[in-house]
């Protein structure tokens, strides 16, 4: 069984930041890529980031490129994602996910991930 736990959401004005986090227990994961996705409110969820195995493959969203960064460490089983300069755009609950697929690249659409945390929600005011 595999178990992913978000934290580090919360409130932030506009400009700031946030660094959430994700732990992930069960199975051994560190050889998988590993996702973030966001849900605005009425709206569908979206890929954020992803990063392989090593970190040494990364997508980003266009919209979170130069402000957001995805990082991970296999020690201590976790994933982060490091949110800098956000806007309210940002405001969403955000998850984070294992990629089904053995592959060096992280997928970017919510078919290649299946498992999922709890998610944080993040609201950013203006």
């Amino acid at each position: 069984q595999v178990h992913l736990a978000e934290s580090g959401g919360g409130l932030a004005q506009a400009g700031g930041s946030l660094r959430l986090s994700c732990v992930y227990s069960g199975r051994p994961l560190n050889s998988y890529a590993m996702g973030w996705f966001r849900q605005a409110l009425g709206k569908q969820r979206e890929f954020v980031a992803g990063i392989n195995w090593n970190g040494g493959n990364i997508a980003l969203a266009d919209s979170v490129k130069g402000r957001f960064t995805i990082s991970r460490d296999s020690a201590k089983n976790t994933v982060y994602l490091q949110m800098n300069s956000l806007k309210p755009e940002d405001t969403a609950v955000y998850y984070c996910a294992r990629d089904r697929r053995v592959t060096n690249i992280p997928g970017t659409a919510v078919s290649d991930y299946d498992y999922w945390g709890q998610g944080t929600p993040v609201t950013v005011s203006s």
